[in-house]
């Protein structure tokens, strides 16, 4: 072979050969520059995951730090829960006592009450037959006094009075005065006159006192009427005395019963329809 066709190859191997350097230190470079980068990369990792083992560390220490506190929190909260239990447990029955206390108390009242009530009861029972008794007892009562006052009022008396005029009944006494009032045919009026005193205003008229002789049983009296006096002197007792009064000229009858030293009591009899009393 001549060194002319040498020569090529020879430059063909040497191009390869430089080539294969050249890509061999590439690949050095680049492994170099890889291994840089990835223990670049390592280091940053180690670094974050020992920060990371510090953060789990603290992290872990404060939950640790919490756990304690909830388990002191619910040791506690369980004490409370159990105590207010027991309060609980103490106030329903300390309620429950009251309750039953309040039911026996209303109990007892209320038989208590029953009790009173049926002693009311028969107590009202009792009146009410007391009350049937006195009524039966009244009834009897009221007969006896209508007869009796019957009897009476046939023993009063019909008189003529000084005027000649037919008297009405005649009252000698108080029983009987009280007859009178009762049968309500006439206004009957008490008098009581004394010697002496002022004149006694009484149904129209005033009347006086002038002379009273219980030894003879006499009196004599004035009687102020229509301004004008009339005497009525030397009267008895249980007279009717009469004299006329007003616009009218109704009769009044006048009857002393008892006659004292300068006293002297009865009655004075006007019509229905005569002037009410004056006052004194």
């Amino acid at each position: 072979m001549s060194d002319d066709s040498l020569e090529p190859v020879e430059r063909t191997q040497s191009g390869v050969f430089i080539a294969l350097l050249g890509f061999a230190v590439f690949a050095s470079a680049a492994t170099l520059v890889w291994s840089y980068t990835l223990e670049t990369r390592l280091e940053k990792s180690q670094a974050a995951l020992a920060n990371a083992r510090q953060q789990n560390d603290k992290l872990a220490e404060g939950l640790n730090e919490t756990n304690a506190k909830l388990r002191v929190t619910s040791e506690t909260l369980g004490q409370s829960v159990g105590l207010t239990q027991r309060q609980l447990e103490a106030r329903a029955k300390e309620f429950l006592k009251r309750q039953q206390a309040e039911t026996s108390r209303l109990e007892h009242e209320q038989e208590a009450a029953q009790a009173e009530t049926k002693q009311q009861i028969g107590a009202v029972s009792s009146d009410v037959t007391s009350v049937k008794t006195d009524v039966g007892g009244v009834k009897t009562d009221v007969a006896a006094t209508k007869t009796e006052l019957q009897e009476a009022e046939s023993r009063l008396q019909r008189v003529t009075g000084d005027l000649g005029v037919t008297s009405g009944l005649v009252a000698t006494n108080g029983k009987e005065l009280d007859i009178l009032k009762h049968k309500g045919d006439r206004n009957y009026y008490d008098l009581n006159l004394t010697k002496g005193a002022k004149p006694t205003p009484i149904s129209g008229v005033s009347l006086a006192l002038k002379k009273a002789d219980s030894k003879h049983s006499r009196y004599t009296l004035v009687v102020e009427s229509d301004d004008k006096t009339i005497e009525k002197k030397d009267k008895s007792v249980d007279e009717p005395v009469q004299f006329y009064t007003g616009k009218d000229k109704l009769l009044y009858e006048l009857v002393i019963n008892t006659i004292n030293k300068n006293q002297v009591i009865g009655y004075l009899a006007t019509p229905k329809n005569a002037a009410a009393p004056l006052q004194p």
